[in-house]
C-alpha cells in the first residue's frame, strides 16, 4: 500500500514522464520516441515538494498529482531464481 508523502496536485500532460528528483522535486521529462535524437533529455522541475527521502522506499506520482511511497520489496521467500 502506498501513502501519500506530500500534496502537490500536478496535472500530468501526455508524452512527459513525471518523477520525483534527488532533491525531491516533482520533475518531468519528455519520453523517448521513435524518431527522437538519442541522448539525455532535459529535466524540468514542476513542482517544488521538497521530500525527504528514505531508505527502503519507492517515491513516485500518484494518479491525483500528489508524490506518494511505497516499501520496497526485497528478499522474497519462494521459488529460487536462476
Amino acid at each position: 500500500m502506498a501513502e501519500v508523502v506530500a500534496k502537490v496536485g500536478v496535472r500530468k500532460a501526455a508524452g512527459y514522464l513525471y518523477f520525483v528528483d534527488k532533491r525531491g522535486n516533482v520533475a518531468r521529462a519528455k519520453m523517448s520516441r521513435a524518431g527522437r535524437k538519442k541522448g539525455k533529455a532535459k529535466i524540468e522541475v514542476v513542482a517544488k515538494a521538497g521530500v525527504k527521502k528514505q531508505k527502503g522506499y519507492l517515491y513516485f506520482i500518484d494518479g491525483k498529482g500528489n508524490v506518494a511511497r511505497a516499501k520496497m520489496a526485497r528478499g522474497r521467500k519462494g521459488k529460487k531464481r536462476r
